[in-house]
């Protein structure tokens, strides 16, 4: 499978406000965050080191949006078909998932959000 370009969608609304907010919620009560791919390729700041070593060095194209840009976005073509967290490739036959919300919310790690990654584009 070569996908043209991955679609990573959060489980977070975009802006400096909710980022501000998905922070505190990850310290003072991570069991209760909803986001799961968030808390795989990024820290409480900054991004996963694992994480951002791979994004760098694939040579597949990766976009990340959050849940309002991603609707905003594809509304006209998908509209609310799909579940957040979750990755996506588009290709020949449009958007098709690739890591459903279910597969994210059990990952422990970015190691094996990576693996993942490789096992499904190759």
């Amino acid at each position: 499978m070569n996908p043209s370009k991955l679609i990573f969608v959060y489980n977070a609304n975009s802006g400096a406000r909710n980022a501000i907010l998905d922070s505190m919620h990850k310290v003072f009560s991570p069991s209760t965050y909803e986001c799961s791919l968030c808390d795989i390729t990024f820290g409480v700041v900054s991004e996963n080191k694992t994480w951002k070593k791979f994004r760098q060095e694939s040579e597949v194209q990766m976009d990340f949006l959050h849940k309002d840009e991603f609707q905003k976005e594809y509304a006209s073509k998908f509209g609310h078909k799909f579940t957040f967290p979750i990755v996506l490739m588009e290709g020949e036959r449009g958007l098709e998932v690739l890591i459903s919300s279910d597969e994210l919310n059990q990952l422990q790690g970015p190691e094996e959000l990576i693996q993942l990654v490789r096992e499904r584009t190759i």
